[in-house]
């Protein structure tokens, strides 16, 4: 090779070797990276699924659950009958043992099938003549399944529903029965009597409530007294006159009220209907006592729809019956409601302030950077331990405290010493606290320096330009830390379990006496009646869809508050990014 030959050579290979390691890099997926982004992409999309799962789940068991179900009557192959409603069916395998009791059709049936078969679960109801209100019933026991008409589902205020029919109704001592019983008639003489149910509960729960509440106010006057001047002092006698007077009025309202209640149910008592179900079992009641009822076999589209919507009305506005497993969540949609905005109003401006001070007064130093740790490592506590700590702290020290000020007649009946609603709510607050304050930071920490700079320059004080410039501008950043202290705080249930929430609240924690608003009062709580239906109820299968719908209504709730602070945060971002709204 001569010299020429080599000395190309010598400046090809360079170049050679410059583009096989191009070559090598473009086709390496590892080093563009493309397995990684595939991953994380991966990653999103399974969780994206994850959480379309869930809700397609939530929303159709809780829309789907108050949809009026046909009433199978199920004939077995011993000739017992069963009715109900079918509520889900599933494969199951079958034993040895069982397999040894069955025909030897059911076992060649079985053995096709790999060696499993099929039931169907029924709510029966009629727990009050059989103590049960579901039952499995397998495929291979059965001779024959009908929708026969006639078969009415009906939901009562106590023993949850009955399936069957209705024989007769009694009304003043004569009894209608066979064709004489219509439809029409039923349902005239159920709103009349569901009138007079309600006009009862109107009196029992409302005036002659009333009525009670201020015969208690007017003895712990009396207590009151004796705690001020002594037993015996004078003043103690002129009290007691004074509150004899009040009472004596108060004794002849209750007496008159609860005299128009008891004629009311003296005319309620006359108006009886008796069911039979499947098999001849009859159960005479009150008609007032049926909730609704409807011929389930029967029922054309408008019947469904009108059921369906009373039902959901039903939930919406009216209290829980029978453990919570039916009836409506009214109490607990308040006290949802109202837990969640009050701690709202105590975070915001806890959050708010403690995050100017570190961000905008404190001097950066060891000593911030330790309460920034502090604050992050909060969020990180569990949330049953804000529980104790709020029990301990707010209820027996600052209620105990606050008993002992102002309301020593009470004791020893707690007034605020106990868990009620505005120790839920600080509880809550210190929970979410962190959240804000890291939010709130993040948030004052994007203003641009030069509009501060910008601000000192014309004169104003460092408490104009924050006020003025920095904190309507951090403000969507601060309503994002809300939002995010809101759907957390709103489905916490541990901490609520120790500080207030009950199971079922006999009173709102608000009504007609001053001071209206009682923070004192124990409350419900959606998320907790999602846990008691579930987990504290007598029967999961009856308190299964009622969690569902409970879910839903939850989530409903906590999307419909979240929905309004983003519309509020996207009108403060377009006022000051943009300058209009």
């Amino acid at each position: 090779m001569n010299p020429g030959d080599m000395m190309e050579a010598v400046a090809v290979k360079p170049a050679t070797r410059v583009t096989e390691t191009r070559r090598s890099y473009e086709s390496s997926l590892s080093a563009r990276g493309e397995p990684f982004l595939w991953g994380f992409g991966g990653a999103l999309a399974f969780g994206v699924l994850l959480v379309v799962g869930f809700l397609v789940l939530v929303t159709w068991n809780g829309i789907t659950t108050f949809w009026p179900k046909p009433i199978h009557v199920v004939t077995l192959i011993s000739g017992d009958l069963v009715a109900g409603e079918p509520t889900r069916s599933e494969p199951f395998k079958v034993g040895p043992e069982r397999m040894a009791s069955l025909s030897e059709a059911a076992k060649a049936k079985i053995a096709n099938d790999g060696g499993f078969a099929h039931r169907v679960l029924l709510r029966t109801g009629n727990f009050d003549l059989y103590n049960d209100d579901f039952r499995w019933v397998e495929d291979y026991k059965i001779e024959k399944t009908e929708k026969p008409v006639g078969m009415f589902f009906i939901e009562r205020q106590e023993w949850g529903a009955f399936v069957g029919g209705i024989k007769a109704l009694s009304k003043d001592g004569a009894t209608i029965a066979g064709e004489e019983l219509s439809l029409d008639l039923l349902h005239k003489e159920h709103q009349a009597a569901r009138r007079r149910f309600d006009a009862i509960h109107d009196i029992e729960k409302g005036a002659i409530g009333d009525v009670n509440y201020e015969m208690n106010q007017e003895r712990l006057k009396i207590r009151k007294a004796v705690l001020k001047y002594g037993d015996n002092a004078p003043e103690v006698r002129v009290v007691e006159a004074e509150v004899e007077r009040e009472a004596s009025a108060l004794r002849g309202r209750f007496d008159a009220l609860a005299a128009k209640a008891q004629e009311i149910k003296g005319e309620d008592a006359k108006v009886q209907v008796v069911l039979n179900d499947i098999n001849g079992t009859e159960k005479t009641m009150p008609l007032s006592l049926i909730v609704r009822f409807y011929p389930a076999n029967e029922l054309s589209g408008l019947d469904k729809i009108g059921i369906y919507l009373s039902r959901w009305g039903e939930f919406l506005v009216d209290d829980p019956r029978e453990a919570n497993t039916e009836g409506g969540v009214l109490p607990a949609i308040f006290g949802t409601f109202a837990m969640t905005l009050l701690m709202v109003l105590v975070v915001a401006p806890f959050g708010v302030v403690t995050a100017l001070y570190l961000r905008e007064y404190a001097k950066q130093g060891k000593l911030v950077s330790v309460v920034r740790i502090s604050v992050n490592n909060l969020a990180g506590v569990p949330s049953i331990v804000y529980g104790v700590f709020g029990l301990g702290f707010f209820a027996y020290i600052v209620g105990g405290g606050i008993d002992a000020l102002f309301y020593p007649e009470r004791l020893p009946n707690p007034t605020f010493g106990t868990g009620g609603l505005l120790w839920a709510a600080l509880t809550l607050a210190l929970l979410t606290v962190p959240v804000v304050i890291v939010a709130t930071e993040e948030a004052l920490a994007a203003v641009p320096k030069s509009m501060r700079e910008g601000s000192l320059a014309c004169g104003a004080s460092k408490w104009q330009t924050i006020r003025n410039i920095v904190l309507p501008r951090a403000m969507p950043g601060i309503m994002t830390g809300l939002i995010l202290a809101m759907a957390r705080g709103a489905g916490e249930v541990a901490p609520l379990m120790l500080v207030g929430v009950v199971k079922l609240a006999p009173e709102l924690p608000i009504d007609g006496f001053w001071p209206f608003v009682h923070l004192e009062r124990s409350f419900m709580h959606l998320g907790f009646h999602i846990f008691d239906v579930g987990f504290q109820s007598r029967n999961s299968e009856a308190g299964k869809p009622m969690v569902f719908v409970t879910t839903l209504l939850l989530i409903a709730l906590i999307a419909v508050m979240n929905a309004t602070a983003v519309v509020i945060r996207n009108r403060l971002k377009r006022k000051f990014m943009v300058g209009h709204f």
